[in-house]
């Protein structure tokens, strides 16, 4: 990389880190200054930055000196008030992102920082850093950049908003080799006589929202067509939520809570309230609360109207399309057929309601819509002047429980569709001369003592740095935060390969429930709902027997804590070139340390399915590139610029019913009994209420 590649690559970094100062402050703890060309300052500092600059600058070690550009013509973004509130949900903010987005895509290579920062200061900030965000994940010179975390750039989004005083002070009076991260309390949201705080440590995880904020940056909504349009980006909409409510209800059986009831019924109260207690560091302003029972009601906003009518008549136009087998085109009214290849992915595509919609004037904007009717109730008609609650703000949605019954109501009309299809036969599910013999865990710490099939989870202090976020701050602050954690654990898989040659196989491991929170029994067609992919993996299989072994880090769902929370400042960065490629800009997919259920103290038990089915099926033409090691979740999040890597449905051999001599399975004992390229595994998962530090 040449100097002047590496000053661009650290300009844009820089752009990330405290988003509401100007660009002329200082970035990288006091280091580094940028060099504007005259017309790059704002009206209220075009007189006076320069000055300022310099001052502030003083000591800096390195100034990044930008291009000059034309003046852009900003004013489609104007709608988005400077310091007001951005959302995907809104479709308005959607087509200005995704103007926004194909500026920064169509920049030259020499011309992208500068047409970035002079961007920078003239549009709302979230606006600003998700539009940059999404280019630089899409650009094919910046698709590598280490970039900060979401939760770095705006920690408003994440943190209590008590912690955020006492880190300006810490920050202030405190050399940084003394500061002490200031410590986040678990349950600030709501006390133990509310049942749903039991779930607190899962809604409210910093990694569990940051992922499904970057999910969507790698699939916008709106934007040119080759980023929206990604490969099976219906499907993968459609799996990824389902999978996220699936854990869901597997850690509400472990706190002894029913599993999700879905909000299908918009006339209904919503018994759930929700008061987030964080703030907006844009206005200061908090979230608003939901109160218990709240009612749904038609939404009148300057930049949304929407009725509880246009929701029911969206929900049952969308239900009639599964029925009658096909929607209809927008333009065309040619009747496009939910089959069992592209089904899903077009059905997908319709609830979303992104660019790629077939017909977004019949089928409306469900999705979308449902989340910001849900999200204004507090306030519909702004008599009361309040913003959004925390449903419209991908960066804020999973703390509230409304947000699972919004989407179990969603997977609900997917499951309608997969229903309608034909039953998988067993020509379909079996792996002819593979048998799957056996599968076990076992924690691999050194400890002696560990026992076979018993996996445990604990809680964790980690830390996360504010500093790139508290605007005008003073370096580096930290907060340090609780979570849910397990002890490292592998599989041990024998099988045989009954050919006299090698064959290859794809492995897929599932856990899946046994008992409900009552301690019920659960029925097959409720285990396949509530089953939780773990990994996904090729395997090469030698003529006799094999013994696989896969560690629970190498999952095809996660990425590991290093990459949800890397430090901030060129201080971090790895120096030598395998390891900065490590610390790629690579933030999408499921936290590893949230990998397990809670499971309960006595251990909960599970069911482990693994299934090995035939590579040459589950093959994707396409050449995969060497090295890329963002591509390490694909399960949740896909592969970079390529197709989705299993040609089978997403959540295969589950996603639909089966059958064997034409008879319907009833219990996952019978199913995997009918398969010799699968078997079943037991597993307990016990709890310990202790908090037990990081390695």
């Amino acid at each position: 990389m040449s100097a002047e590649q590496s000053g661009i690559t650290d300009g844009i970094r820089l752009l990330f880190q405290r988003p509401n100062e100007p660009l002329f402050t200082v970035k990288d703890n006091g280091k580094t200054v940028f060099e504007l060309p005259s017309n790059f300052y704002t009206e209220r500092y075009e007189t006076i930055g320069a000055s300022l600059s310099t001052r502030i600058g003083e000591d800096v070690e390195k100034t990044i000196h930008l291009r000059p550009i034309q003046q852009l013509n900003l004013d489609f973004t104007k709608s988005i008030q400077l310091r007001g509130s951005f959302s995907l949900f809104i479709k308005s903010h959607q087509v200005i992102a995704g103007e926004l987005i194909k500026i920064f895509l169509d920049s030259s290579e020499e011309d992208f920082i500068s047409t970035a920062a002079f961007i920078k200061d003239r549009v709302n900030p979230y606006l600003f850093l998700y539009s940059l965000a999404t280019a630089v994940q899409h650009r094919n010179d910046t698709q590598n950049l280490s970039l900060p975390s979401i939760v770095q750039q705006f920690p408003d989004q994440f943190v209590d908003s008590s912690v955020f005083p006492r880190a300006r002070e810490e920050g202030s009076l405190v050399p940084a080799e003394s500061r002490i991260p200031i410590e986040i309390k678990m349950n600030f949201t709501a006390s133990d006589r509310e049942p749903e705080q039991r779930l607190a440590y899962f809604r409210e995880d910093i990694g569990v929202n940051m992922h499904h904020w970057h999910w969507h940056l790698v699939y916008p909504g709106e934007g040119p067509l080759n980023v929206v349009n990604k490969d099976r980006r219906g499907e993968l909409f459609y799996y990824m939520h389902s999978q996220l409510v699936a854990r869901y209800n597997n850690e509400r059986f472990c706190n002894h809570l029913e599993s999700v009831k879905p909000l299908n019924n918009f006339r209904e109260r919503i018994k759930e309230g929700y008061f987030p207690k964080i703030v907006r560091s844009l206005n200061n302003r908090a979230y608003p609360a939901r109160p218990d029972n709240a009612q749904l009601q038609d939404l009148h906003r300057d930049d949304d109207n929407t009725e509880i009518a246009d929701l029911e008549r969206w929900r049952d136009r969308i239900h009639q399309a599964i029925d009658q087998g096909y929607v209809v085109e927008q333009g065309t009214n040619q009747h496009i057929p939910l089959d069992e290849t592209n089904g899903i992915n077009i059905l997908g595509n319709v609830l979303e309601a992104s660019a790629i919609s077939p017909n977004r004037q019949l089928y409306g904007n469900l999705h979308n819509l449902g989340h910001n009717v849900i999200a204004y109730v507090h306030d519909p008609d702004g008599t009361h002047l309040e913003d959004y609650g925390v449903m419209a703000d991908v960066t804020t949605a999973m703390r509230d429980p409304v947000f699972y019954r919004w989407h179990a109501f969603i997977n609900s009309i997917c499951v309608k569709f997969k229903n309608t299809l034909r039953s998988y036969q067993p020509n379909e599910l079996l792996f002819e001369g593979v048998a799957v013999n056996s599968v076990d865990v076992q924690i691999t710490t050194q400890s002696k003592s560990t026992i076979p099939n018993l996996l445990l989870t604990y809680w964790q202090k980690s830390d996360v740095d504010l500093g790139a976020g508290l605007d005008f701050g003073p370096g580096n602050v930290y907060a340090q935060f609780t979570h849910l954690q397990h002890a490292p654990f592998e599989y041990r898989i024998n099988i045989t390969n009954d050919a006299s040659v090698p064959k290859q196989g794809t492995c897929r491991i599932f856990l899946i429930p046994k008992f409900d929170e009552r301690g019920e029994a659960l029925r097959f067609r409720e285990q396949r709902s509530f089953a939780v992919e773990m990994d996904k993996f090729v395997i090469n299989l030698n003529p006799g027997a094999n013994e696989i072994r896969r560690r629970s880090e190498q999952s095809s769902v996660t990425i590991p804590y290093e990459r949800s929370f890397r430090r901030i400042g060129s201080e971090y960065q790895p120096k030598n070139g395998e390891e900065l490629a490590q610390f790629q800009f690579c933030g999408c997919g499921w936290p590893q340390h949230m990998l397990l259920p809670k499971g309960t103290p006595a251990g909960t038990k599970y069911d482990i399915f693994v299934m090995v089915s035939s590579y040459e099926h589950d093959r994707v033409d396409q050449v995969l590139d060497s090295g890329v090691l963002c591509n390490d979740s694909f399960s949740f999040c896909g592969l970079r610029n390529k197709k989705y890597p299993d040609a089978r449905p997403m959540g295969y051999p589950f996603d639909k019913n089966s059958q064997f001599n034409n008879l319907d399975i009833g219990s996952l004992t019978e199913f995997t009994e009918h398969l010799t390229n699968a078997t079943l595994g037991e597993c307990s998962i016990r709890f310990t209420d202790a908090v037990i530090d990081r390695v």
